[in-house]
């Protein structure tokens, strides 16, 4: 028996997620997980659902939380697509426009799953570095691709773009802008998304996830804006029942309880603040922040040894082994009892009492 994957299959290194502990006894700060749980909305439609219409199928295309979606958002069922996270929906927008040999822009350093789609497509990856104060890069406007990806606000930063730049950025290039705002609820002003240009740039297409601010990571949630003559397409592509009937009714119930999901927002942009003013204490850069996490940096410093030595002491956070990340570690906004936890315990470690960094 012989089998033989295609050659740039064989040649991807694949997609390597934060880490997922077996023990429960860590302090996970690494993979952006809301430490609140989701809308008791929520948990009381999912008890009620596990019932004999489990045997059924889904709605197809999520008919009911588009309505929901469409209601909340301002646009019209439509306009929208919900996918099994926004990573599918990343898919099926590589599937729909990137071949062989087709350019894929976006700035660099940001999500990785981009570059590992674009490989899968057999598209050429185009990354141009982001300035030190992550503005848009001067060379990404202008460009000719089948798609540019922009994530906003950006993984692993957390800075966040203005309105304006991303408006000129859709009205210059030739191709599909993709806005990624899978962290967008937890900026300081609600009025940041790109959703409001889709009318006036019909190339764009916004992503939402209900992973982060809507505490749903296990759920498996994400929605695409888009126009109308996009979203059809997109449809073509899909998977026909790509979101099952529970995940449908989570998401429902959470856009059915804003009130929770924005109260747990709130929680974290104040553990925000307060992560941010410590680390800079001890003598950290860290990155204007709009997500629900920080980047942290020590310029030349290589955070390797703080990584390990805190994941010694069962705490959990990002480094990245990448060129250009390596003084950097990024920090998931906990509950203020795990923040609490990790300065401390960073800090016995920069006083002398664990490994070196």
């Amino acid at each position: 028996m012989s089998y033989r994957f295609r050659s740039n299959i064989g040649a991807i290194l694949g997609y390597v997620p934060g880490e997922q502990p077996r023990e429960g006894d860590f302090i996970k700060l690494n993979t952006n997980e809301n430490p609140y749980p989701p809308s008791p909305r929520v948990l009381s439609a999912l008890r009620k659902a596990v019932d004999r219409s489990l045997r059924l199928y889904p709605e197809p295309l999520s008919d009911s939380l588009r309505s929901a979606a469409a209601a909340i958002y301002g646009v019209r069922p439509q306009n929208l697509l919900v996918g099994n996270g926004s990573d599918e929906l990343l898919s099926i927008l590589m599937r729909c426009f990137v071949g062989a040999h087709d350019r894929v822009f976006h700035p660099e350093p940001t999500y990785s799953l981009y570059d590992t789609l674009i490989a899968i497509q057999e598209g050429v990856r185009v990354a141009i570095p982001y300035p030190a104060d992550f503005s848009l890069p001067e060379e990404l406007f202008s460009q000719t691709a089948a798609l540019t990806f922009v994530c906003n606000p950006n993984s692993p930063s957390g800075t966040l773009l203005p309105l304006d730049a991303i408006a000129r950025l859709a009205r210059t290039i030739s191709g599909v802008l993709v806005v990624d705002e899978a962290y967008i609820d937890f900026a300081d002003s609600e009025s940041v998304s790109a959703i409001s240009l889709l009318e006036s740039h019909p190339n764009t297409v916004v992503l939402r996830s209900f992973s982060k601010s809507f505490s749903l990571a296990g759920m498996r949630i994400g929605l695409a804006f888009a126009a109308e003559e996009i979203i059809t397409g997109m449809n073509k592509v899909k998977d026909s029942y790509n979101v099952n009937r529970l995940s449908q009714i989570a998401a429902t119930e959470g856009l059915g309880d804003l009130a929770w999901m924005r109260r747990n927002v709130r929680r974290i942009q104040s553990s925000r603040k307060k992560l941010t003013a410590a680390l800079k204490k001890m003598r950290f850069q860290v990155y204007p922040s709009q997500a629900n996490f920080v980047m942290t940096r020590r310029d030349g410093e290589n955070q390797k040894g703080l990584y390990e030595e805190l994941k010694r002491r069962r705490i959990l956070v990002r480094y990245f082994d990448q060129p250009g990340l390596h003084d950097c570690l990024r920090i998931t906004v906990g509950a203020p009892g795990d923040v609490k936890t990790l300065l401390e315990q960073m800090a016995a470690i920069g006083n002398g009492k664990g490994a070196e960094t």
